[in-house]
Parts: C-alpha cells; structure tokens; sequence
C-alpha cells in the first residue's frame, strides 16, 4: 500500500494550496461583480482527499475528479464528488471551463501526454488549465516504475526557484502550446506526522491558456462572460495580504522577469 492510499485510509495528510481569495485572483474572478460567478464543469486530476477540490467546486455546477488510491477515492465520494477512473477521463464527452492538475504533474509517468490530453478537454476558447508544480523541480512516480522516475522527461533546468520557474515556460509550457496568464509563488503546506506538525515546500501555481494556431484565446478568464474585462486585468499584481505574485504576463517573459524584481 502506497503511503498516498495509508493516509487516504487514516483520514490524514490533507493539504493546502491556495485560499480562495487567493483562487479568486489566479481566476480573474476578484472583483465584487464577479464574486457570484460561476462557471459549468471543473475537473480536478489528482484530487487527494478533495479538500483543495471543495474550495474550487464552490465556483462550479460540477465538478469531476480523479484519483489513483483506492482509499482517496472513497473519501472523495463520500464529499459527493464524481470521481473518473484515471485512464478513462480524457475519453469521456464532458468538456470543462477549468481543469485542474495540482502537484500531480512531477509524480506522473507521462507528464508531457497529460498536458496535450488536458488541451483536448478544455472548452474551445475559454477553458483554462490552472497547473501547480513544487519547485525545486523533483519528479518521484509513486506506483509502476521500479527506478520512481517518469518515462517522459520534462526539461526544467536552473537552481533558482525564478530559475526553473522561467525554464517551465520556455521548456515545457511554449513548445506544448501554452500560454502563461497568470501565475504565483504559493505555499504548499502538508499535514505533518509524529516527527512534525506540518511540512511546507513551496508550488509555482500558474494560468494556462491553450494556443491554437500560434494564437491564445483572449479570454481573461475560465468564462467568456469575463472576456470584456480582459483589457483591464493589470500585467503585475502584488498582493500583500497572501505574499503572492499574480502576472498576466501574455507570453512575455520579460515581464516574468521584473515580476521576480518585485517580490
């Protein structure tokens, strides 16, 4: 039994993200007139024990999930969850306004195949993919490869955080055909154990827009209703209050890297 399917079955090992202020910003969703908005389907890869899923499914009519541990999935049945099987989900008929892969892409086998199957189920020119990804860049699969490394190798390269961060773009996000909306330096706490009473790493959330044809939608948000608002969403955002960093940074790099100078 994977240490995944132990906590699953102690009821422990619950994690945070992002608030959901905090989601609200990565979304373009802050403002008062957009706080009642909602969008139709979210899909959640890897949803754990469903508590990061509950605070995004408040802003959808549906939401699905995925989840390898036997026992995760019965927890997050109980929550009321839909929950697909993870080889079938990309062949279902359902197409979603935002999917959802939080710290699941460095503890999958085919990273770069789950990044073209999400852009496949995205709803055409508004869907968006909202990515979290521990850095310093580790990759660990946890059940099916004797060495724990994927087959499919993302290149991430520098030691820095802003490093790997500005390499995630040029590497990986670019030639698979995404563009950066938004993205943040996140806290990334986990329940802890007997030794300690959480542990902490830090997640570089990101916005991701699929590019057709060499061109991204200009869709600001994971809604059409929100594309009216797109002119006005500021290139850099600090926000205090949470220590985030929010970028529209519409595929300019160098925009990334004065967000870096600001923080």
């Amino acid at each position: 039994m994977t240490q995944t399917s132990i906590n699953g079955l102690l009821g422990r090992g619950s994690m945070f993200v992002f608030s959901r202020s905090q989601l609200n910003l990565l979304l373009g969703l802050e403002s008062v007139a957009r706080t009642s908005w909602k969008g139709e389907y979210l899909l959640d890869l890897g949803a754990g024990d469903g508590e990061v899923t509950q605070v995004m499914a408040e802003r959808f009519e549906h939401t699905h999930v995925t989840e390898i541990s036997t026992t995760m999935k019965w927890t997050l049945e109980k929550k009321g969850f839909s929950v697909f099987e993870v080889e079938n989900w990309a062949n279902t008929e359902y197409s979603y306004d935002l999917i959802s892969c939080l710290n699941l892409l460095d503890r999958c086998d085919r990273p770069l195949t789950l990044l073209r199957q999400i852009k496949a189920k995205l709803r055409p020119g508004t869907g968006k993919l909202l990515l979290a990804l521990v850095l310093p860049f580790k990759p660990y699969v946890e059940v099916g490869n004797a060495d724990n490394q994927p087959s499919e190798k993302m290149k991430v390269e520098g030691s820095s955080f802003e490093d790997q961060v500005r390499s995630l773009v040029h590497n990986v996000f670019e030639p698979e055909g995404w563009r950066v909306d938004r993205w943040s330096r996140v806290p990334y706490l986990c329940e802890g154990d007997l030794h300690q009473s959480y542990y902490w790493l830090f997640d570089a959330i990101f916005v991701l827009a699929p590019v057709q044809n060499g061109v991204a939608s200009n869709v600001s948000s994971v809604s059409s209703a929100l594309a009216k608002d797109n002119d006005n969403v500021p290139r850099s955002e600090i926000v205090n209050k949470h220590e985030t960093c929010a970028v529209n940074i519409n595929s300019e790099v160098d925009i990334l890297d004065t967000a870096m100078n600001q923080r």
